[in-house]
């Protein structure tokens, strides 16, 4: 596994990120494949079943819910990545306490564990499209990171 990580070319970017190790780097990019032939990260998110979807009919406001159409291995990869990242890297568990404890639109523990799965989709793009290791300080605004390159 590690001899086919490090020939991708991706494998110094992804372990940058702390929380990040041999087998979620790799599983991540066994699942996608090339990432150079992704446009932008939504289309990893929805290849994940990430990607959000409301149930509504007539005057009737459904909720809404990630869509679970995609992946499911890559999915269960991204949300105990992202579990562990909560435990491990500073910046994503800022940002996991400030979805958990905003007064307004409060997500559950689940639900902010989803949304950082889909921030370290965005992170994990981003770092191997643009070339950069990783930054903690620029986590909360990733567009720190797309003006680098």
């Amino acid at each position: 596994m590690n001899k086919y990580l490090f020939e991708t070319g991706y494998s110094d970017f992804l372990l940058s990120i702390q929380g990040v190790g041999i087998v979620t780097a790799a599983s991540f990019l066994a699942e996608i494949g090339d990432i150079s032939k992704y446009d932008d990260y939504k289309q990893i998110r929805k290849i994940a079943g990430l990607n959000l979807k409301e149930t509504s009919s007539g005057m009737k406001k459904g909720k809404t819910k990630i869509s679970k159409r995609g992946r499911p291995n890559l999915r269960s990869v991204l949300y105990q990545a992202s579990m562990i990242m909560v435990a491990k890297n500073r910046a994503f568990k800022e940002i996991y306490e400030q979805l958990t404890k905003r007064q307004e639109n409060k997500l559950t523990g689940k639900q902010a564990i989803v949304a950082l799965s889909v921030r370290l989709i965005k992170v994990m793009y981003t770092l191997c499209t643009k070339k950069v290791m990783y930054s903690h300080d620029k986590v909360h605004g990733l567009n720190s990171y797309q003006q680098v390159a």
